[in-house]
């Protein structure tokens, strides 16, 4: 039998050698999906809603989403924070993005590698594909994964009642993401 609590830590420390800057433990309890969360996924300004997957629609209603997390009994929080040379550096929420996807793609390989039916749900929508073949069938349904807001959580609060930070002070960008199990 493996010991879960402790086996969290291992997991965030695993993160953190992975290369998130933070990583901490998240209790399952304290999620809660928000309409009004869900409800700027429809505004479509990521050109995303009803074109993928993983977003809103098609990942879920919030009803089935919150059953979905509810489901588990314990969690991570990964954050990757990047650094601004101005208060609009569009070079460095790239870069910064992009160590995060590549930070969680190697986080999902190894958790999943252990607990197969993980609950994965990244910072931005799904990234795998260039094209999501969205309505046709996912290509990689064992990878992709929705963002924490399509799930309709409030990425700030979520850190907030874990005991995380999300703001890192002037001149930063926190993507955060998070993983169930």
């Amino acid at each position: 039998m493996v010991d879960k609590k402790r086996n969290v830590e291992d997991w965030v420390r695993l993160a953190k050698e992975i290369g998130f800057s933070h990583a901490g433990p998240l209790d399952p309890k304290t999620l809660k999906t928000e309409n009004w969360v869900r409800e700027t996924c429809s505004s479509d300004k990521c050109h995303a809603y009803g074109h993928n997957w993983t977003c809103p629609p098609a990942c879920g209603t919030l009803e089935e989403c919150g059953g979905q997390m509810e489901q588990y009994e314990y969690g991570i929080l990964l954050q990757t924070v990047g650094i601004l040379s101005r208060s609009i550096d569009y070079k460095a929420y790239m870069k910064t993005e992009e160590e995060h996807k590549v930070c969680f793609l190697k986080f999902i390989e190894k958790i999943k590698s252990v607990y197969p039916e993980a609950l994965c749900l990244g910072a931005g929508g799904c990234r795998i594909c260039v094209h999501c073949a969205y309505p046709g069938p996912c290509r990689f349904p064992r990878k992709a994964c929705s963002s924490m807001e399509a799930y309709g959580l409030f990425v700030t609060q979520v850190c907030r009642d874990n005991h995380m930070d999300y703001y890192y002070g002037p001149q930063t960008i926190t993507y955060t993401a998070c993983v169930l199990f």
